[in-house]
């Protein structure tokens, strides 16, 4: 067990001839118990000092943890964030690709479908153009034949008669 202030204060010696001046030995004491006293003082004091220190360190130990984890959970919800944007990304660029071949294939279809059309009104009006020019021809004929001719003559006749 540790020396108290109490302990030196308390201390008796023994007595002898010869023996040490017992008022300086109790001076002596005396300073020993203040010097000692003012050590256990600044002891208690350092602990306490420490003590905190301790308590701070370790607050801040805990908060460096925190952080830390903190700082990987945010990476990894980085991560996962950057990720998810890749894919959607991905499924974005395959549905405008899905979208642009069938809006091509549509187009395409069309087109084939109006050329078939065009294709075929220009059947339809070449035939038209056939079918008149004939029909015009036939009707020049008739009027060029010389049953128009008697026409017209025979009407002159009975106008006049």
């Amino acid at each position: 067990m540790p020396l108290t202030p109490l302990d030196i204060h308390n201390k008796e010696f023994a007595r002898r001839l010869r023996g040490y001046d017992e008022d300086e030995v109790n001076e002596f004491l005396d300073q020993v118990i203040k010097d000692y006293e003012s050590v256990i003082r600044e002891n208690k004091e350092l602990s306490n000092q420490l003590l905190t220190l301790q308590e701070r360190l370790d607050h801040f130990t805990n908060i460096e943890d925190t952080l830390s984890k903190t700082i990987i959970v945010a990476q990894e919800a980085a991560d996962e964030v950057k990720n998810n944007a890749k894919k959607e990304s991905q499924l974005i660029i395959k549905e405008a690709e899905k979208n642009a071949d069938r809006i091509i294939n549509e187009a395409l279809s069309k087109s084939r479908k109006i050329a078939i059309e065009t294709e075929e009104l220009r059947k339809q009006a070449s035939i038209y153009r056939t079918r008149f020019r004939t029909l015009v021809e036939a009707q020049l004929e008739l009027l060029s034949q010389d049953d128009w001719d008697a026409l017209e003559s025979r009407e002159v006749r009975e106008e006049v008669f």
